[in-house]
């Protein structure tokens, strides 16, 4: 059963190390991961779930104790999923689960069994929604961290240019993720979330199917878009 949910965007740039000189642009992004990671810990969970973007459309799991790396941006920096040093073999973490991975290191996630889950953007609405099932099916009472940016083209100077349907998409993921609205996630336009970049999409489908049927209620913590990237952070309680 699904008992709570945080919702955080996933930028390298989140870590202040990978930051290093902007690292205050995103304080308040930052902050509001902290709040929601306290959430999920207030809600008592048996066990995280971690889902988050990857390469491939997966979905690829990750076992507790999975490493992550942020060598590829620079920084000599391990991370390791639910734990405090390796604990298994494996495929890397990808960036979205690395990051995810750093922020609960960095609240001092500890006691509760951890693995993570990566879902690319090429996997289909319909295999989301199995997964998120499959996720919700699970004995005792299980917490997830969703990982994810909005769309990637709120600006010119934005990674994916600007696009004028990328603040209307922007502003409804927001409202649903606000809103605890699972009908609303589960009807994002897979093809549209592609074109402007988006790599929450998935994950955030994978929350819908897995809250449908909860009387979870959503608080929005953060919006903004900072380098023409749209990042939210929300909680599902």
């Amino acid at each position: 059963m699904l008992v709570a949910a945080a919702v955080c965007p996933c930028p390298p740039l989140l870590v202040p190390e990978v930051a290093a000189g902007a690292a205050p642009e995103l304080d308040a992004a930052r902050a509001a991961c902290t709040d929601a990671l306290g959430v999920l810990a207030a809600s008592r969970p048996d066990r995280l779930v971690v889902v988050g973007p990857a390469d491939r459309p997966g979905p690829e799991v990750y076992p507790q104790g999975a490493r992550g790396s942020f060598r590829g941006f620079g920084v000599d920096l391990d991370v390791y999923l639910g734990a405090d040093s390796a604990g298994a073999d494996g495929t890397e973490l990808p960036y979205g689960l690395a990051v995810g991975a750093w922020l609960l290191g960095r609240t001092g996630w500890t006691g509760v069994p951890v693995d993570g889950i990566g879902v690319g953007d090429a996997l289909s609405a319909e295999r989301c929604a199995a997964l998120g099932r499959d996720v919700a099916a699970r004995g005792g009472r299980t917490a997830l961290l969703v990982l994810g940016d909005a769309s990637a083209c709120r600006t010119l100077k934005a990674p994916g240019y600007l696009d004028e349907r990328a603040a209307p998409f922007d502003a409804e993921v927001g409202r649903a993720l606000g809103a605890a609205d699972p009908a609303a996630l589960a009807a994002l336009d897979v093809a549209l979330a592609r074109e402007l970049k988006v790599s929450g999409r998935a994950p955030w489908q994978v929350l819908a199917a897995a809250a449908d049927d909860t009387d979870l209620t959503g608080t929005l913590l953060y919006e903004d878009a900072p380098y023409g990237v749209g990042y939210i952070a929300a909680t599902w309680s």
